[in-house]
């Protein structure tokens, strides 16, 4: 069989006036998950992230240290979704606040069950529908690129990830809620592909954050 590893971005710059780059303890988590991966000894035959710049500082960071000639091919379809435009049309318009994350993802886990909930019809420009097609396309698309035994790294967000394990494991709709509040920065998921199909093996794989790497767990 062949495998997936599907790596959250580092922490990004919550409550910023840019959210999409890398904090310094997200730098740290991006190579921190880069030479857990060189622990495993994964193998990395091919390499995905999405055009998102923390996504792309990830990959860049953890490339470095587990398959130094390895380039992460750029697909969008591993793009997060615009948290701004469904808590503008789902969630009356809530902004993140760095002094109150929880509130904040409160606000975000009801707006995002709006749009669930909207499907088709929600005045997102992308509704879940669609996100989730993308996402799962993306999936399937590297899935048949890999042969028996090579490994495959994609550096994306908590929102992709919950999708595809909620897919995965038959519940789309509610698994992206349940997935997305737990995900943690640079957590590792892996996937398995091969003749009897696709299948979620593990979820939010962290032990590179205990111990003595404990200060660098994060959720935001």
């Amino acid at each position: 069989m062949a495998a997936i590893f599907l790596v959250r971005h580092g922490q990004a710059s919550f409550g910023a006036a840019d959210y999409d780059v890398l904090s310094d303890r997200g730098a740290e988590q991006s190579r921190a998950v880069g030479a857990e991966l060189r622990r495993r000894r994964v193998g990395v035959t091919e390499a995905r992230c999405g055009t998102l710049s923390r996504q792309r500082a990830t990959a860049a960071a953890a490339l470095a240290e587990v398959a130094p000639s390895v380039v992460a091919k750029e697909d969008p379809r591993w793009n997060e979704y615009d948290h701004v435009d469904i808590a503008a049309h789902h969630g009356g318009g809530a902004a993140q606040d760095s002094a109150d994350p929880r509130a904040y993802q409160a606000a975000l886990d009801a707006a995002l069950t709006g749009w669930v909930r909207a499907g088709d019809a929600s005045p997102c420009a992308e509704t879940w529908p669609a996100f989730l097609g993308r996402c799962r396309a993306a999936l399937d698309e590297l899935a048949a690129t890999l042969g028996k035994g090579e490994q495959a790294v994609v550096f994306t967000s908590g929102g992709v990830i919950a999708a595809l394990c909620g897919a995965l494991t038959g519940q789309p709709d509610t698994g992206l809620l349940t997935f997305n509040r737990v995900t943690v920065n640079a957590g590792i998921t892996k996937i398995v592909t091969g003749r009897s199909g696709t299948t979620l093996l593990s979820f939010n794989e962290h032990g590179h954050f205990d111990g003595d790497g404990a200060t660098l767990l994060s959720y935001r």
